[in-house]
């Protein structure tokens, strides 16, 4: 099958009226989720083209709207050159998969904040600088507020904004209450736009936690002072009845499953996923590893990895770096993350190391990672903060860890939870016991990927897996992979993750969702 014989292409259509509280606002559509590439048409006039198929995408519908009967066109195609960077080893599906929005600002519209808290562990005291950036009549009154983990006000400041760029100081705060996975203490700021007639037109608030990730003298990984142990798994977006449409309540049951089975982090293989899920993380303490929408070992994998996307030409790099700036531009006030991961099985070229780049330079707070780099080892020292293990046996772990290593490491995915596996968790757990360079890991994975469907001969719903459609080509049953199976039952698997995984949790954390 080649893509001129089948480029799939889903057609949305629909009017609508703007709501009277929209009419006269500059008005923007927000796409959370569309599979792989936009098209996008308004009142006949196109407005704009995107991919990236996890990240939200944001369109200015203004010039182009009416107070009644809009029209509004999409078309989502199943290729594009994004398939190219998109080539996931999961279920390959199209369309729009998260919600639609259409949001209106206000006269003034604070449309970026950068959150800059620091921890300074010995003193117990944080510090916390704002960066903000607004659009519109910018002659507006602006008060700033700080609350703590009680929701008590703490710190409170007023300003006249006079430019579209602000930064705001909200000074030393002491006895602060770190966030970790044991007590994810959240504080909260709030802003508030006033008009000229002292009539407030726009609230903002966001919650947050002060800690401090870095890698100490003795190449350990610590979290506020203390050594971090990983205790993680990699996790898709799935659910059984819905695909990647996966919901809130799915997520929760995730959430809840983690803290059963002391399971304290998560990679986001291998995209990004709905903002939900890492605000959920941030409530209850789970360390995420945030991966950007990569992997192309379809390009290299077979014995030619001159020809690896994205490598090291022109053609690609603006399709890798604008995926890493997403992803940061996103996600990058939300606490629980402590690592970005450049992507999955990219192989490495000058691009990645570009993406490394761009990380580092302009978030000094989280460490990097990527494991691909493994395969092309003259950019070891530019790419990744960390030694990454896919798959490393037992004895190569130990082997570099005995050597005095040079960067901690760290499996990016390791026990490929397949069939009856997981049984040789143990030897893992003991080299993490022995070795403070050794951070853990993520289990590969946690959630199986099958889809409910009638059987022809009971006339049942059973889980089908890859092949089970007549579709071609396909990943058979090797999407089953997970700790939990697809309707989220665990496999008997989680009980040995719970048991190694509770002997490195010093707390017991396990309490029910409120």
């Amino acid at each position: 099958m080649t893509i001129e014989e089948d480029n799939s292409v889903g057609e949305y259509a629909r009017y609508f009226d703007l709501p009277q509280s929209f009419i006269g606002k500059r008005t923007h559509i927000i796409f959370k989720g569309a599979e792989r590439s936009i098209y996008l048409w308004l009142n006949g006039h196109f407005i704009g083209y995107t991919e990236d198929s996890f990240a939200p995408h944001e369109f200015d519908l203004t010039p182009y709207l009416e107070d009644k009967n809009n029209y509004l066109a999409v078309e989502v195609f199943k290729y594009s050159t994004a398939a190219y960077l998109e080539d996931q080893d999961m279920f390959s599906f199209f369309g729009l998969f998260r919600d639609v929005e259409l949001v209106a600002w206000p006269d003034t519209h604070l449309v970026d904040l950068f959150l800059h808290p620091k921890l300074s562990v010995q003193e117990q005291e944080g510090l916390l600088t704002c960066d903000l950036k607004f659009s519109g009549d910018i002659s507006r009154h602006l008060r700033c507020e700080l609350y703590d983990t009680d929701n008590r006000l703490i710190n409170c400041q007023s300003c006249l904004i006079k430019q579209e760029q602000i930064s705001v100081d909200f000074g030393r705060i002491s006895a602060v209450k770190v966030w970790d996975n044991h007590h994810p203490s959240l504080y909260r700021v709030v802003f508030k736009v006033y008009g000229l007639n002292e009539k407030i037109e726009e609230i903002v608030h966001y919650e947050f936690g002060f800690r401090k990730i870095r890698i100490n003298e003795e190449n350990i990984v610590q979290l506020n002072g203390q050594r971090l142990i990983i205790n993680g798994v990699n996790r898709h977006e799935w659910s059984a009845k819905k695909g990647r449409a996966i919901s809130s309540k799915e997520m929760r049951e995730d959430i809840q499953t983690f803290r059963d089975n002391y399971i304290n982090a998560v990679r986001t293989c291998h995209y990004m996923d709905q903002d939900y899920w890492y605000f959920l993380c941030d409530h209850y303490g789970i360390y995420v590893m945030a991966e950007n929408n990569l992997e192309t070992h379809g390009t290299w994998v077979g014995g030619h990895p001159e020809e690896n996307l994205p490598g090291s030409g022109e053609l690609w790099r603006g399709m890798a770096l604008d995926r890493a700036k997403s992803n940061f531009e996103w996600l990058k006030n939300h606490s629980s993350i402590l690592m970005w991961s450049l992507g999955n099985e990219s192989y490495a070229g000058d691009n990645l190391m570009l993406m490394d780049q761009f990380y580092h330079t302009h978030d000094s707070e989280r460490l990097v990672h990527y494991e691909g780099v493994s395969r092309n080892p003259i950019y070891r020292s530019r790419i990744s903060d960390f030694e990454s293990g896919m798959y490393m046996s037992p004895d190569k772990a130990s082997e570099y860890l005995q050597q005095g290593p040079d960067k901690p490491l760290i499996f990016c995915e390791y026990m490929h939870s397949m069939g009856n596996s997981v049984g040789g968790l143990g030897q893992y757990i003991s080299l993490i016991q022995k070795y403070p360079q050794d951070c853990g890991g993520f289990i590969w994975d946690f959630i199986d990927q099958a889809l409910y469907a009638r059987d022809e001969i009971s006339g049942q719903n059973i889980l089908k897996y890859g092949g089970d459609f007549d579709d071609r080509p396909n990943d058979g049953a090797f999407s089953g992979d997970g700790l939990l199976f697809a309707d989220r039952t665990p496999k008997p698997a989680m009980q040995e993750v719970r048991y190694y995984y509770q002997k490195l949790d010093q707390l017991n954390y396990k309490r029910e969702l409120p």
